[in-house]
């Protein structure tokens, strides 16, 4: 039987991002969609194995990213692979289709039987590497309801690997994130992928967001996850979990049980 996500107090979660292989028409893509498959499976079962609650299946090797709407080769991959990660194992899935198209996200999950996507900028705008991107939870909320009423919307709030655009504080930034854009659940993270998030941060969105589901979305270890389950709800996890915490190398199952162990 299919399982579902949860998000709530009572119990901390531990989603894993399967990172994707670069894919057809990305500058990395390697000629081998097979390889691009068994990849994303070895790495879901790891997960399912280990006790992970749900994975995040992310066009991490899609280098340099748009900062719109990705390619249809994109979507199409991503759903090949969605497609049979949902036939391989039982966890909740979700989809992160980098830099920002929850658009293509929400269609994943509809075709692919998806619980949530991550949407790295729902609000605000943010200065990052692809120029500036601007929220649009205007288009995203109504398109969930179209396609996939029943998927759950992860939203970055001051993402990694990003400056927001004016001085808008952490707290408002996560206030409006929940009330104004009606997101599901906020993820706080540190300033790149692997850096450590700040606990102070997560403790200032707690403070702000009392009743909203909160994620540490970067950084986070066996050996410091603990730290911030005082306020935070969850994790989701990436580098710490590969071998050697290496993030360019396959998940490691006996890191993500550890990873298990520390959180429950």
């Amino acid at each position: 039987m299919l399982k579902t996500i949860s998000l709530s107090r009572t119990r901390r979660i531990l989603i894993v991002v399967v990172h994707l292989l670069p894919l057809p028409g990305s500058p990395r893509w390697g000629e081998s969609f097979e390889r691009v498959i068994r990849s994303a499976l070895d790495d879901a079962r790891a997960c399912e194995d280990a006790g992970a609650d749900a994975i995040v299946i992310e066009n991490f090797g899609d280098v340099p990213f748009s900062r719109g709407a990705v390619p249809p080769e994109t979507v199409a991959a991503m759903a090949a692979v969605g497609t049979t990660v949902r036939e391989a194992v039982q966890l909740p899935i979700g989809f992160n289709v980098l830099r920002n198209d929850g658009h293509a996200a929400l269609a994943l999950c509809a075709s692919c039987g998806g619980d949530f996507i991550r949407v790295n900028v729902l609000a605000g705008a943010m200065v990052t590497d692809q120029g500036v991107i601007e929220g649009n939870a205007f288009a995203v909320t109504r398109l969930r309801r179209q396609l996939a009423p029943n998927a759950k919307i992860l939203a970055d709030v001051h993402v990694k690997h990003a400056a927001p655009l004016g001085n808008v504080p952490l707290e408002i930034a996560a206030r409006d994130t929940a009330a104004r854009v009606l997101a599901d659940g906020l993820i706080i993270s540190g300033t790149g992928t692997g850096e450590a998030t700040n606990l102070e941060d997560v403790r200032r969105v707690r403070s702000a967001c009392p009743d909203s589901p909160i994620l540490v979305g970067s950084g986070v270890t066996a050996a410091n996850g603990a730290s911030y389950l005082d306020f935070a709800d969850g994790v989701i996890v990436g580098t710490s979990v590969k071998r050697e915490g290496e993030v360019s190398n396959p998940v490691d199952r006996n890191r993500v049980a550890a990873l298990c162990k520390a959180l429950h």
